[in-house]
């Protein structure tokens, strides 16, 4: 029996995607939210755990928020799978790096999402050919970790004064770390810039 752990911050997806993989008799499906996340993982000890990286705050959550691995979700068994799509090379890159095993493509079959989970229940890596592609972009990433940490700022609001303040630099460094990023991904100004990177799963 395969124990499988749904997470997503939406209670209906939440509900849909257990309901799905319940169709299966090998898994043995439970599902939290974000807050209890890391309390569940811990209690039940899954063989996989599944989440969707379109859900906002997915890429915070394995990473821990600000990049904390004691705060990631552990995945103390054979891994971790993600529903991805291509178009979001950001996304994919950052699970990537919090050491995803399984990436299925979100337009794919319920049987390709089955395969994916049992693949990885046995320790071996899965990856849909269709998001092939975002992988290549994904390795191509233009901005740096500081371009990229001051853009997540300003797209949550904050000024430059504030920017610099958090990220202990001068007004003068933030401004010239947002202009390096808008010219970089092609943007006309800063806002357009946050637009880019956010639709590519960057912040």
């Amino acid at each position: 029996m395969t124990t499988v752990l749904v997470l997503h911050s939406v209670s209906l997806m939440r509900s849909a995607l257990t309901a799905l993989l319940q169709t299966e008799p090998a898994f043995d499906v439970d599902a939290a939210g974000w807050m209890s996340a890391r309390e569940n993982a811990s209690a039940l000890h899954p063989d996989v755990c599944l989440v969707d990286l379109d859900c906002p705050g997915a890429t915070s959550l394995l990473e821990g928020g600000a990049g904390n691995t004691a705060e990631r979700v552990p995945v103390p068994r054979a891994g971790l799978v993600v529903l991805a799509s291509a178009g979001r090379p950001g996304a994919l890159r950052r699970a990537f790096d919090a050491q995803a095993l399984g990436f299925v493509d979100k337009h794919s079959s319920a049987q390709r999402l089955i395969k994916g989970i049992t693949e990885v229940a046995a320790g071996q890596r899965f990856v849909d050919a269709s998001l092939a592609c975002g992988f290549l972009e994904a390795s191509q990433m233009p901005l740096t970790t500081r371009e990229l940490s001051v853009l997540a700022r300003a797209a949550e609001g904050e000024t430059v004064a504030e920017i610099a303040r958090r990220l202990h630099l001068t007004s003068g460094t933030v401004r010239n770390y947002m202009a390096a990023a808008t010219r970089k991904v092609g943007a006309r100004n800063r806002i357009d810039a946050i637009r880019i990177t956010q639709g590519a799963g960057w912040v």
